[in-house]
């Protein structure tokens, strides 16, 4: 696979063998003893014009781990931004200072945009409501570690499914494979027509937590306050869902909890201790497919 210096702003920029590719990645970067310093010498620029600590956190820690530094910013009003410099400006400066970026924007398309204007790789850290490829990379990477495969697999995703990027990405990546899935939300909050029409793998919609328990995996995710154009729409479905142990005493044996983070309330803190919870486990794996991502995309990995 030729990942040199390739950008990744969409899931959906990938094939299945590619993706089987990275996942295998991941694996292996996993089994190094941690001594290896690929990335010496490597500048990594995390550029965040919207909050994070998961993304932001993990991709600095996987830089760091593999022997490279990091700059960036992770409150554009503490940078030139807040001056009136667009994004075209400043991906053209960073291009003069380091080796890789990662960007999280809050305009739909910003990270392509960025692509286009820098030479160096860019990894689109979410952009809007759109995409979040390596969040998914890391997804699937914690879905084959939890139940050992992906294909065969019944897949319920619940909560803000309009707006958030996360399940949008991950629907599309699973399209790839042999699954079925459940979509658990609120109307207001559904699934997009246009991403279900894209999808190439059995689905039902429902606005019931219980139907997600016959399910293998369920992404939980908490629904996006800051996506909603009017406050009052967010009231009307706060709190819509929380999964808690007294709910999974009904779900498939086996069944996993996984959940982007960070979570509101849509998980209570007694899931925390079950078998089934293994939300924790998945953001750590973010560190280790996104040290994989790094070491490909600079050269240091094939």
């Amino acid at each position: 696979m030729k990942f040199n210096k390739k950008d990744i702003i969409s899931i959906r920029d990938f094939s299945k063998e590619e993706i089987v590719y990275l996942l295998d990645l991941a694996k292996k970067m996993e089994n190094l003893s941690g001594k290896e310093k690929l990335l010496a010498g490597k500048v990594l620029a995390t550029v965040f014009y919207e909050p994070s600590t998961r993304t932001r956190l993990s991709f600095e820690t996987a830089m760091l781990k593999l022997g490279g530094t990091v700059t960036g910013f992770s409150d554009p009003n503490a940078s030139s931004v807040a001056k009136g410099e667009t994004l075209y400006d400043t991906m053209k400066m960073l291009d003069g200072y380091i080796d890789i970026i990662v960007l999280r924007h809050p305009i739909e398309g910003a990270a392509r945009r960025a692509a286009e204007t820098a030479d160096v790789p860019v990894i689109n850290g979410g952009d809007g409501a759109n995409q979040h490829p390596t969040q998914t990379l890391l997804d699937l990477y914690t879905i084959v570690k939890s139940k050992g495969k992906l294909d065969g697999l019944k897949v319920a995703m619940v909560g803000d499914l309009k707006y958030g990027r996360t399940v949008h990405s991950l629907a599309a990546a699973l399209s790839h494979f042999n699954v079925k899935l459940i979509f658990v939300a609120p109307l207001s909050l559904k699934m997009p027509d246009d991403l279900l029409g894209e999808l190439t793998v059995s689905y039902i919609e429902t606005d019931k937590l219980e139907d997600a328990m016959q399910a293998d995996v369920v992404y939980m995710t908490r629904i996006q306050k800051e996506r909603f154009p009017d406050p009052i729409d967010y009231e009307k479905v706060k709190g819509v869902y929380v999964l808690s142990e007294k709910i999974l005493q009904n779900a498939k044996k086996g069944l996993k909890v996984m959940h982007p983070l960070p979570r509101v309330d849509e998980i209570a803190t007694d899931v925390d201790s079950t078998e089934n919870a293994i939300y924790f486990e998945q953001a750590k794996n973010g560190v280790t497919m996104r040290q994989a991502l790094l070491a490909l995309l600079l050269g240091r990995l094939k």
